[in-house]
């Protein structure tokens, strides 16, 4: 990646937007804080500004990425309901099928729709994700609503999502609404 080091606000933005539409894989802030010469921080309040412009821009615990315009498969909401325990499991589970866990989400009682994306599609992103929550000592979003809580998957084919949620089944992940 090439350096561009004390650019002023849109061209520092026009220079982090081109970034992610060339990354394959999502950019940390601290890195992208050190080859633009500016505080994470401001790279922070940049992606919040690039999406009050309308980019497609998403932070992810790996990083931010941009979302592309058509998803790459077939997509699924589903409802499931486990321990913090069992979260590495459900994802693991998801994953070695072939799934992508585009992110989660709950139904508060007071916020309403609450939802973060994820796109966990490996075992290391799973690894990655769990580190986080272990690491920042904090808790899971779905512990607002008593473990219950909403993914949206996508996979190659409609197949792949039916096994996904068959293996969600037996495990006793997947709730029925």
């Amino acid at each position: 990646m090439t350096e561009k080091k004390n650019q002023l606000g849109p061209k520092r933005r026009d220079f982090l937007l081109d970034l992610l539409k060339k990354s394959r894989e999502p950019l940390k802030a601290a890195h992208l804080a050190e080859i633009t010469g500016v505080s994470r921080q401001v790279i922070v309040q940049d992606m919040a500004l690039l999406r009050a412009g309308q980019e497609p821009v998403i932070s992810t615990p790996q990083g931010y990425i941009l979302l592309k315009a058509s998803p790459k498969g077939v997509q699924r909401t589903i409802f499931s309901r486990h321990s913090m325990q069992d979260t590495e499991r459900e994802l693991t589970l998801l994953v070695d099928l072939g799934v992508q866990v585009l992110d989660v989400g709950v139904e508060h009682s007071v916020y309403g729709k609450i939802s973060r994306p994820l796109n966990l599609k490996s075992r290391f992103d799973v690894k990655n994700f769990m580190s986080q929550i272990t690491q920042k000592d904090t808790s899971l979003l779905s512990s607002l609503t008593d473990g219950l809580h909403i993914h949206t998957l996508e996979a190659s084919s409609v197949e792949i999502l039916d096994r996904a949620c068959e293996v969600l089944t037996e495990e006793g992940f997947l709730v029925k609404l």
